[in-house]
């Protein structure tokens, strides 16, 4: 019986083939994203560890994203998720750092709906130093809105693997 290989194992394979190491930023998906990559095998290779900035001040403590900046606008937006990507990517010393936050319900958080999530991704100098972001607006329970967060980013990031690479 054949199986299809999930995202996070297309992932493993990505970044393998494309000799990366990668970091997680987390929010509302607490470790989520780290837990799928490193369930597949061979994840110790590419997969060099990830921060859990559950509490808005460690985004800015641990991950580094600006504290005035979330005092001001919380942390809920694209700043903010490309600041935690960078500062994944740098505290881990990983080639891509990726990230999310954004609020997962009941309630809504910083003037945002259930469902509001933004990814980051910062990707090396294989991809001219890029950092980009993507808005996700999702629907479900609070668990369906986690696991579609986790689902929407590694496929975000399988994308980006796929994209040719600078030398």
């Amino acid at each position: 019986m054949n199986q299809t290989p999930s995202t996070a194992a297309r992932t493993i394979q990505l970044l393998l083939n494309r000799r990366c190491t990668i970091a997680t930023c987390e929010s509302l998906t607490g470790g989520g994203i780290g837990v799928a990559l490193t369930s597949v095998a061979g994840a110790s290779a590419v997969f060099r560890g990830g921060l859990i900035t559950y509490a808005s001040d460690l985004k800015s403590s641990l991950a580094g994203v600006d504290a005035g900046f979330i005092a001001e606008h919380g942390v809920i937006n694209e700043r903010t998720a490309k600041e935690m990507a960078i500062g994944a990517a740098w505290n881990c010393r990983a080639d891509i750092g990726l990230s999310c936050t954004g609020v997962a319900g009941p309630d809504g958080e910083d003037g945002e709906n259930p469902g509001t999530v933004w990814l980051g991704l910062a990707l090396s100098a294989k991809w001219d130093d890029r950092v980009r972001s993507r808005l996700l607006r999702l629907t479900g329970s609070r668990a369906e809105v986690r696991e579609q967060t986790i689902e929407n980013a590694l496929s975000w990031l399988n994308e980006c693997l796929r994209e040719p690479a600078h030398s």
